[in-house]
């Protein structure tokens, strides 16, 4: 093996993964954000603006700023997920995984034989692992989402399906799934007990917890909790809050 996923080599010396999500279709701003420091960006391809032609450049821009690129996949396909990675992305996070034959099924889209099904034709991903070697090109990491009130439940088993790097939770589809409110956090206690289990279930089964963030002050509250991911900040909600915020500084002027 010549090459190891920098997310991987983050993880295996005990540092927290901090990333930045885009759900503008931009290059520029995705960019921007990788300037910053973060440790990965995520494009989103589920509930962003992003298609196939505008995540390729927006990897990309990542890469040549330092950090890892990563793509939330629209769905649990593995003709997608095969384009994303063949691309560049270093890692995918694929929503609504709710049965370990879900995350089965997530992992052989990411994995050449034997360990999975992937077609081997990394187009853009040798150039980024500078290697055309399959154990290079597996060191993609693989995120699934429980999100669904089934996915809670089993948890545990999604957990220890082999190949699964990351549980990433989708804390806004959990709350609905929990008959609250979409938000990233809850006073009622059943949305914080249901985000504990994902995280101590990640704990037992040796892999990493992921977590949607609104901010630093959230992000260093998850990762007291134990959570090794978080996403801090959303391109989109940084530029409502600080527009907000400039209105709101000149008043009536």
């Amino acid at each position: 093996m010549t090459f190891t996923n920098p997310l991987r080599a983050t993880w295996e010396r005990g540092e927290i993964a901090k990333g930045a999500w885009c759900a503008s279709p931009s290059a520029v701003v995705a960019e921007a954000l990788a300037t910053v420091g973060f440790d990965y960006v995520c494009a989103d391809m589920q509930h962003g603006v992003a298609d196939y032609s505008d995540v390729v450049p927006m990897m990309q821009a990542i890469s040549g700023q330092g950090a890892a690129p990563v793509v939330r996949v629209p769905a649990n396909d593995a003709a997608m997920i095969g384009r994303v990675l063949d691309a560049g992305a270093l890692g995918v996070i694929v929503p609504l995984v709710s049965t370990p034959d879900d995350a089965a099924r997530a992992v052989a889209a990411c994995r050449y034989p034997p360990l999975g099904g992937r077609s081997y034709g990394p187009v853009r991903a040798s150039t980024v692992v500078g290697s055309k070697d399959p154990v290079d090109l597996d060191q993609v990491i693989c995120g699934v989402m429980v999100e669904t009130q089934e996915g809670l439940e089993r948890v545990d088993e999604i957990a220890a399906t082999p190949g699964v790097d990351v549980i990433y939770v989708g804390p806004a589809d959990l709350s609905l799934a929990l008959g609250l409110p979409p938000a990233y956090e809850h006073e009622d206690a059943v949305h914080a007990e249901a985000v504990a289990r994902i995280q101590a279930a990640c704990d037992r089964h040796g892999v990493i917890a992921g977590v949607h963030c609104t901010g630093g002050e959230m992000g260093s509250r998850r990762i007291s909790q134990g959570f090794r991911m978080t996403t801090l900040v959303n391109d989109l909600a940084l530029v409502r809050a600080g527009g907000a915020h400039e209105l709101g500084l000149a008043g009536g002027a």
